[in-house]
């Protein structure tokens, strides 16, 4: 009793059928994962960081503690 031989022709486009489908949805799931639980959550700290940010009021407290070496503190 011998094992029967394996089909190879058309073995190629056979699995290619059933794994190309399904690497699509994979890599689609995973950056949609990435978008709404990375991104999106990054882009709204950012925001909401900004919105009350002082640039200028930040630099004084920059400068006033000796941060800078060419800005020298108000007080000078």
């Amino acid at each position: 009793m011998s094992l029967p031989k394996p089909v190879m022709r058309g073995l190629l486009g056979k699995r290619l059928r059933l794994h190309l489908p399904l690497a699509f949805a994979f890599a689609l799931t995973c950056a949609a994962a990435v978008k709404f639980g990375v991104t999106e959550p990054r882009k709204r700290a950012y925001a909401e960081f900004y919105k009350n940010y002082d640039a200028t009021k930040e630099f004084n407290n920059m400068r006033e503690a000796g941060v800078f070496e060419s800005v020298r503190p108000s007080g000078e």
